[in-house]
């Protein structure tokens, strides 16, 4: 079953709001892989996850790339549009399959341009997202892979309503930033301990308490950060 809802900024809007964007909203499923944005693309939707989770890749000029962002059914696609651009410096590639709600650019930002709850909502959840970004510069130059590796399981968990992921090593890698062969060390580590059970492309957590312990505080300050903006919006 499919709803907008499910999506928590869509969930948070006024019903006014919400009415006037819900015969806009386009169901789309978004598959493993699909690039939903190139960096430089002009934007001509915004996306809104319900199952998917998208990742937002900075990309080289010499084809490497590392994630700065995740966004899950907390979020939104496309704040580059809204915040005075309409073409985006990063890649969004779909991490894990699923749904999501596609609206019209121009729709949005005829909304946005209300000055009402709709630019106060978004605005806020943008101050979240440049944390996440923010921590995860940090995290990636001062802490070790197997502590990155613990913060992306974690913020990856709280998006899904399951402990399975499927993603390969060399996935994580792309998306760390690192080597596959440090993947596969801090894997193989946090296996031997327990919390996870990896094969064929497969992850299951195994105990969430254990990732948490192992954990840097760059999980902890995204986490609360996002409920810090977002936990007083009202829920449909």
């Amino acid at each position: 079953m499919h709803d907008p809802n499910q999506n928590h900024l869509l969930a948070a809007l006024l019903d006014a709001e919400f009415d006037r964007l819900a015969p806009h909203l386009e169901l789309i499923p978004m598959l493993l892989g699909d690039v939903l944005y190139e960096s430089g693309g002009k934007l001509r939707h915004v996306y809104f996850p319900t199952s998917s989770i998208v990742s937002l890749h900075y990309v080289l000029e010499n084809g490497s790339s590392s994630e700065i962002a995740g966004v899950g059914h907390e979020g939104v696609l496309g704040i580059s549009l809204f915040m005075g651009g309409d073409t985006t410096p990063s890649r969004a590639v779909v991490q894990t399959g699923g749904h999501g709600y596609r609206l019209s650019s121009q729709i949005l930002m005829e909304e946005f341009n209300r000055a009402g709850p709709v630019m106060r909502l978004l605005l806020r959840y943008t101050q979240a997202l440049i944390t996440q970004m923010s921590q995860t510069a940090v995290c990636n130059r001062h802490h070790s892979v197997e502590q990155q590796l613990c913060r992306w399981l974690l913020l990856t968990l709280d998006r899904l309503p399951t402990n399975e992921l499927t993603m390969t090593q060399e996935l994580i890698a792309s998306m760390l930033g690192v080597r596959r062969e440090g993947v596969t060390e801090a894997a193989g580590k946090l296996q031997a301990c327990g919390f996870i059970r990896y094969r064929r492309g497969h992850i299951t957590v195994l105990d969430r308490a254990g990732l948490e312990g192992k954990v840097c505080e760059c999980y902890g300050v995204v986490k609360s950060e996002v409920a810090r903006l977002l936990s007083d919006v009202r829920r449909r």
